[in-house]
């Protein structure tokens, strides 16, 4: 688990990927740009109109790189993987406890607790760094009082108001965290599905990165990324790879776009508006977010039940082997990474 494997996002429009032996190479007008031995990558990101030869695919499948299709704008249409691995009576444990209501719902609430926390977290150290904000304030008192309510939550419906209304007290107050660019970048709402203004555009953005990160360290550890405890089950929905990163969107995904925008590093032209009103990242800006990603999965830090510093971008794979020792009877409880 020290090895930290690589996802490889490509994002230049008429790339072809393609097998030579165990090397990935990527070409432009039939000119090499990149070669990677196969071993170093864990997944290969596609945006928009970039092809892959089916020997590579095959490559990718025998060696368990996941590889997904995205729009240029960065919207989901499909992943290609190989044959399923895994302990059979691990997915067995984990669809029974679906079917548990209160099973699940203990799972779930770690889950909340994870997201909760780590949003409150992120505040105070916007309060710490740049001074008294009452909206600030106002929204770290309201996630504590959540956190006290998390575990005497009754049903699934119940912890799902309590998610929601943590996410609304944390967004809600998400402007008090931009100290920057505030004409460009402000938060009037979450909106996702088109993102409508370009704060939301990078929000989105990433959270479809992480939730395919979220879904590889699963898959890895023999779980299914489709059955879920906090979200309900739906064709096609990573239900379980979105309960997971539910604990990482504020503290990995969201601390990357506020440095992006604090520090001036991304702009409002680096944006452009659609005829149906969405708003979509010009390509040198992707590229940009997705180096800062890479740059931010390299950190290191001291995991809280583990004791040993490790890797940002392994957080995924080890709180995903935490759920399957969980699962197995290994350790009592799931516990949710805290950033401290």
């Amino acid at each position: 688990m020290k090895k930290l494997l690589n996802t490889l996002y490509i994002s230049t429009q008429g790339i072809y990927l393609n097998r030579e032996g165990e090397t990935v190479v990527a070409s432009l007008d039939r000119q090499p740009k990149l070669r990677l031995p196969i071993h170093t990558l864990s997944g290969i990101v596609c945006f928009g109109n970039v092809l892959c030869s089916p020997f590579l695919l095959g490559l990718c499948g025998e060696r368990g790189v996941k590889v997904s299709f995205l729009t240029e704008h960065g919207r989901f249409l499909a992943r290609v993987e190989g044959p399923v691995s895994g302990n059979v009576l691990l997915r067995y444990e984990q669809i029974r406890r679906t079917m548990d209501p209160e099973a699940a719902l203990e799972l779930a609430k770690n889950f909340v607790l994870g997201k909760v926390i780590n949003s409150r977290t992120v505040i105070q150290r916007a309060l710490r760094d740049h001074g008294d904000n009452l909206e600030l304030q106002s929204a770290s008192t309201t996630l504590v009082n959540i956190v006290r309510r998390v575990p005497n939550a009754k049903n699934i419906d119940v912890l799902r108001g309590y998610e929601g209304e943590a996410a609304n007290a944390y967004f809600g107050a998400f402007n008090g965290l931009i100290v920057a660019q505030k004409k460009h970048f402000s938060m009037q709402t979450r909106s996702r599905r088109p993102p409508l203004d370009p704060l939301n555009a990078l929000l989105s953005f990433l959270y479809v990165i992480l939730a395919h990160d979220c879904s590889s360290a699963l898959e890895g550890v023999g779980l299914d990324p489709q059955v879920g405890f906090l979200h309900a089950l739906r064709p096609g929905r990573p239900s379980l790879a979105l309960d997971l990163m539910e604990e990482f969107r504020s503290i990995l995904v969201d601390r990357v776009v506020l440095t992006l925008i604090n520090r001036q590093q991304i702009s409002g032209r680096d944006f452009s508006t659609s005829e149906s009103g969405s708003v979509i990242m010009k390509d040198d800006a992707r590229k940009l977010v997705l180096k800062t990603w890479q740059e931010k999965k390299q950190e290191t830090l001291k995991h809280p039940f583990l004791g040993e510093r490790i890797s940002i971008g392994l957080l995924p794979h080890l709180q995903a082997l935490l759920l399957a020792r969980h699962l197995r009877g290994d350790i009592d409880a799931y516990p949710p990474f805290l950033l401290k």
